[in-house]
């Protein structure tokens, strides 16, 4: 008597090589957090010690603004990886396969601009007027100390890490310097590797795809139902 055997597992699809590395901006979630805080604290004050209308005033006012705070400072980040670009704004995710990408310009802000012509701003990449002009400073100072390849150098993909996302997300401020490229603000850094990461990964078989766009409806959803309460008993006062 035989024993029956076994089917064999199907055959699982093989774990990316690189996984998403996340960028977001540490100033915003700073603001956030005081602006949290002020608000919950000023409108559960008002909420127990108020009388009147003032409670449901207070209240309705934290539905509108906790959600709205929340998307402008913590929900903004960019994930990237070998296939795709992902931006998460305040009230949209995108998915940019790398073929769908067309090109990303940094101006007064950073943004991604589609094949199809749409552009999508990268809120968790602000750009630092400041960062940039401390960054030129630190080039020239550079320059003038006779440093070799202060300029003209590649950035954090110049030393074997085109095709892997790597070092991407990691600090990039001064990362020009360190990798043996030009001294760039972090913003400016990020978005150069993002300009190599796509130049390399644009025709890869796994990079292509269609864009998706999904409207963030779990934050525009309590906001406007907090707006509308608010409206509401303004109205009625």
């Amino acid at each position: 008597m035989t024993t029956p055997e076994h089917e064999s597992p199907a055959p699982q699809p093989p774990a990316p090589e690189f996984q998403d590395r996340v960028r977001r901006s540490s100033g915003a979630i700073a603001g956030g957090v005081l602006l949290l805080a002020i608000i919950l604290w000023l409108g559960f004050d008002a909420m127990f010690t108020g009388s009147g209308r003032v409670p449901w005033l207070a209240l309705a006012g934290m539905i509108l603004t906790v959600p709205l705070v929340t998307a402008f400072t913590f929900r903004p980040a960019v994930y990237v990886n070998d296939d795709r670009l992902r931006v998460r704004n305040p009230f949209r995710v995108i998915v940019l396969p790398w073929s769908q990408v067309a090109g990303l310009r940094s101006g007064y802000s950073n943004e991604v601009v589609a094949v199809s012509g749409a552009k999508y701003q990268l809120w968790a990449v602000p750009v630092s007027m400041r960062a940039r002009k401390r960054a030129a400073r630190q080039e020239t100072r550079a320059a003038a100390a006779g440093e070799p390849g202060a300029t003209g150098r590649g950035g954090l993909f110049g030393r074997g890490n085109v095709g892997g996302v790597g070092g991407l997300a990691g600090g990039a401020s001064g990362a020009g310097a360190a990798a043996g490229g030009p001294i760039r603000a972090e913003g400016d850094q990020f978005m150069n590797d993002l300009r190599e990461l796509q130049e390399a990964r644009a025709h890869a078989e796994s990079a292509q795809g269609e864009v998706s766009v999904r409207w963030a409806y779990e934050i525009a959803g309590p906001a406007l139902a907090g707006a509308v309460v608010l409206a509401i008993l303004l109205a009625v006062g």
